[in-house]
């Protein structure tokens, strides 16, 4: 039996982050500008992104 493929919809950002600014196309501006802010160290609240793809 194949495993089912699961498509991710919603994306974290805060302490750690699921995305990265070069996301942009999948995660919006803001989206992928909020990611890359928590990746290199800046104070981000913690929140979500849903993906541009529902």
């Amino acid at each position: 039996m194949a495993a089912k493929k699961t498509t991710k919809y919603v994306y974290h950002f805060g302490k750690k982050t699921d995305g990265h600014g070069k996301m942009k196309a999948l995660l919006g501006g803001k989206g992928a500008n909020l990611a890359e802010m928590t990746r290199i160290g800046l104070p981000v609240p913690p929140g979500y992104t849903i993906t541009t793809e529902v």
